[in-house]
């Protein structure tokens, strides 16, 4: 709803009530400059392998356990907390507005308004850019945003209407609703060997940053270096004690051995992306406390990091990974932002897409600025949240 003026010294009947409730609302304030945004804290859950130690837990209490833990870290009370935005992708028959679930889940009030963002890979930092055009424009002061998955927990779905001649057919919603493109009905993973031929990426060149991505993973958790940014979750098991989840699985799982023996999935003849070098399916969530300067100011907060730009970029669906190419030169190099030796971080379904993107974008200069904190560069996609685990990692460098 948009008010567009109002009526002075006029009171609404319920004004009252509503005060007594603590009701928060939305309201957009004309001002002639932005608010400075910054970000309070980042947390995130371990990530958890497909049906693995977070299976047991839908994407929703994920979220809950994620932005419990950006609200304590950022030492506010979480009435502070004016509006939510979370990411979630596969949101089938986990209940009405997965978003509100995860908010009232971690205890913020009832009255905080929530907003479920599916943008696909996107969707977690679609929600953060959301919640930063809000705070800047002066809708709000004090937000949440993040994403959440639970790719465990996705159902199998069938067509309502008669039972055919034959049997019914069981769909995926991983696969229908997370991975296929839906104007050339092909997986995500043919893209990626449709971008891999036409860049000619090849295998061992998708191989070799695998590796790479894996390797980062186990260096920076026997460092520590992650510790700050992950939230343990615990996991109750019917009979049996309570397990605290504190690490990352999916890093632990590969063999690197068997990377380059291993077939081609999408491709059969000359194909490039294999089990080993795509994505895995994964669970887990994040989230940020954003804040404008003034919010800092009055709550004692010390910042992590301030939100300098963001940028969209969209390409033909079946180009998808070549997209942050576009993006970048609308975010960085136009506003002069990269001139005093970044750290950038990009993230992949496919390893040729960072692959593409380093050599488009890198080109004349030196690529390892590109994912130096790149601890799952291709390791892992929980959908619905895993863009904002990079912004973390940079946060928190």
């Amino acid at each position: 709803m948009v008010v567009v003026a109002a009526i002075r010294g006029w009171r609404h009947p319920a004004a009252e009530l509503l005060r007594a409730l603590r009701y928060t609302s939305r309201g957009y304030v004309s001002q002639r400059t932005l608010n400075e945004v910054v970000i309070a804290s980042a947390v995130r859950t371990p990530i958890g392998s497909f049906q693995g130690s977070l299976s047991s837990l839908p994407a929703t209490k994920l979220g809950s356990i994620a932005i419990k833990g950006a609200i304590d870290r950022a030492g506010i009370p979480a009435e502070e907390v004016k509006e939510a935005y979370m990411g979630n992708v596969l949101q089938a028959g986990q209940g009405q507005a997965p978003a509100r679930q995860a908010v009232l889940g971690a205890g913020l009030p009832i009255c905080t308004p929530t907003t479920t963002v599916n943008k696909v890979c996107a969707s977690g930092m679609k929600s953060i850019m959301m919640a930063a055009q809000s705070l800047m424009c002066g809708s709000q002061d004090v937000m949440v945003a993040g994403g959440m998955e639970s790719m465990s927990n996705v159902p199998y779905t069938m067509s309502r209407g008669s039972t055919p001649y034959g049997g019914v057919k069981l769909e995926d919603l991983i696969v229908k609703d997370g991975l296929t493109d839906a104007y050339n009905h092909i997986h995500m993973g043919n893209c990626a060997e449709n971008t891999a031929k036409k860049l000619t990426i090849s295998r061992e060149e998708q191989d070799s940053y695998a590796i790479g991505s894996y390797t980062k993973s186990k260096t920076a958790w026997d460092s520590g270096i992650l510790k700050n940014e992950i939230v343990p979750v615990t996991v109750s098991k019917k009979g049996k004690p309570d397990i605290e989840v504190n690490e990352d699985e999916e890093y632990k799982r590969v063999d690197f051995s068997k990377v380059p023996k291993l077939k081609a999935v999408f491709q059969k003849e000359n194909g490039t992306v294999t089990a080993a070098n795509a994505s895995t399916l994964n669970d887990g969530a994040a989230a940020l406390v954003l804040m404008t300067t003034e919010a800092a100011k009055r709550l004692n907060v010390k910042p992590l990091a301030r939100v300098v730009a963001f940028a969209d970029a969209a390409v033909d669906p079946i180009d998808f990974p070549i997209a942050p190419a576009y993006a970048v030169p609308k975010n960085v190099w136009s506003q002069n932002r990269c001139s005093h030796g970044p750290c950038i971080e990009t993230r992949t379904i496919r390893p040729c897409r960072n692959l593409q993107w380093r050599r488009r974008c890198f080109c004349n200069s030196d690529t390892e600025a590109v994912g130096t904190t790149s601890v799952k560069n291709k390791a892992v996609n929980a959908l619905g949240s895993k863009h904002e685990w990079y912004l973390l990692h940079l946060i928190h460098k």
